[in-house]
């Protein structure tokens, strides 16, 4: 079984190693979903693209979690937290902008 406990406590002991994947990897997945949608790629790549940098964003969030969990208010979990949010709302519009560019054609 699924043991939330020990989940948390490896997110919280190997932090480093995990944002130093994370935020470039978020970074990188956003940053392709933004291109394929700038150069009109078809609507599953963007999809594609956008589901995985939904992924990391959304593990990331769940990373900052643990720590919100057990009261770590520092800056950054907040800016964690921000990137995260950022890019998954980034993520959203270049769904929506995509499909409004597929329909103007």
């Amino acid at each position: 079984m699924l043991d939330l406990h020990v989940m948390a406590e490896f997110s919280r002991t190997h932090c480093v190693s995990i944002c130093a994947f994370l935020v470039p990897a978020t970074l990188v997945a956003t940053m392709a979903t933004m291109i394929f949608t700038a150069l009109r790629h078809p609507q599953a790549r963007v999809w594609q693209a956008a589901g995985v940098a939904g992924f990391f964003a959304f593990i990331m969030i769940l990373h900052v979690a643990t720590w919100l969990s057990i009261g770590v208010v520092m800056a950054p979990t907040y800016i964690l937290l921000g990137l995260a949010s950022s890019c998954l709302l980034t993520n959203l519009v270049m769904i929506v902008l995509q499909r409004r560019l597929a329909l103007n054609m």
